[in-house]
């Protein structure tokens, strides 16, 4: 009788040792462990993290960070870390979180446009994904890269089209470079390609003109008409004369670092340089800025007219006044000068 109660009390400290055990189970694989207020908050793993790094940007965001390093040990995701960005929902468990943090990488959405040079565009993207931009310039100038794709150092910001694309947040700086590339390649189809050999034109002069004709006019409206003006000069043998062209060239130099240049004279048109189209006929090396979409369709579209000159319209900022004979230019300009002149714009 005394060892059947004895065993009676061992069944049952047992059962209750393990309703614990299980209670504990439960509580750590089951219960809600979240503590903020929002619906959803993300978490960034770097490339080859500790689980310690993990643990850092979720126990800010979780009500007990103990259970979830048992059920993370238990579930052997402290060796088995993946980078990349992750949703935690408000209300999840333990199991919801490491489901999620092992398997979910999110993908997101990233942007850029108006990037004035390579190195702009690298430190507009290294905020956005995991690469920092001393990486993405390394992988954007990779001499073998351009050489084996047709770019050159003056061209390869044209292999960018602005626009919006979906990444992994840990994307290395190579793959950004190689899916840009192939976001390039599918913008170039057949037909584009044959508007630009109409034109006479190369892909990358397609885009090296775009980049001119968008820095001249921001209007979508008015694009077409100024790409038809250079086209004509180019047609003819004339040289583009482009002050955006100056612009670039003198930014080039110690001596326009760091200023803005608001009016071009004749000094800037004398800087030696194959920027200068006043100096050089044809197109310069390369893009002197990243060109909107609508630019290069503006190219490859163009409004066929027998403008060869314009000027800005002072009384219509932003847009421009066309003309067919250098008198007639000559007075357009001389216009937007006098406006120049009385905003206090000398330079």
């Amino acid at each position: 009788m005394y060892i059947k109660k004895i065993l009676w009390a061992i069944a049952l400290i047992g059962l209750v040792i393990f309703a614990v055990i299980a209670y504990y189970i439960y509580g750590a694989m089951f219960q809600p462990n979240t503590t903020f207020n929002s619906e959803t908050k993300y978490i960034y793993v770097p490339t080859n993290a500790t689980y310690p790094q993990v643990r850092a940007q979720l126990e800010p965001l979780l009500d007990d960070i103990e259970t979830f390093d048992a059920l993370a040990r238990q579930k052997k995701y402290t060796s088995n870390i993946k980078a990349g960005r992750f949703a935690i929902e408000k209300g999840m468990n333990n199991n919801e979180i490491i489901n999620s943090i092992r398997s979910k990488n999110l993908p997101l959405k990233i942007a850029f446009n108006n990037q004035n040079s390579l190195e702009d565009l690298a430190g507009r993207i290294s905020t956005q994904i995991e690469a920092d931009s001393l990486s993405l310039i390394n992988a954007m100038t990779d001499e073998d890269f351009l050489s084996e794709n047709g770019f050159t150092r003056a061209t390869a910001l044209g292999m960018y089209l602005p626009n919006s694309y979906e990444f992994f947040w840990n994307t290395s700086a190579k793959n950004f470079r190689d899916k840009m590339l192939k976001e390039y390649k599918r913008f170039w189809n057949d037909n584009r390609k044959a508007k630009a050999e109409e034109l006479n034109l190369t892909p990358n002069e397609v885009i090296t003109l775009a980049s001119i004709v968008h820095e001249e006019s921001k209007q979508a409206d008015e694009q077409p008409r100024v790409a038809g003006v250079y086209l004509n000069r180019l047609r003819i043998g004339m040289a583009l004369q482009a002050d955006p062209t100056l612009k670039f060239a003198a930014y080039q130099l110690p001596k326009y670092k760091n200023t803005v240049i608001r009016r071009v004279l004749n000094v800037h048109k004398e800087i030696d340089s194959p920027y200068n189209t006043y100096k050089n006929k044809g197109l310069p090396p390369g893009p002197i800025a990243m060109p909107d979409l609508s630019a290069i369709k503006a190219v490859l579209n163009p409004e066929k007219h027998s403008y060869l000159y314009f000027a800005a319209d002072a009384k219509r900022i932003g847009y421009h006044k066309f003309a067919k004979t250098l008198a007639q230019h000559n007075n357009n300009a001389r216009e937007y000068q006098r406006y120049l002149s009385s905003q206090g714009i000398n330079r």
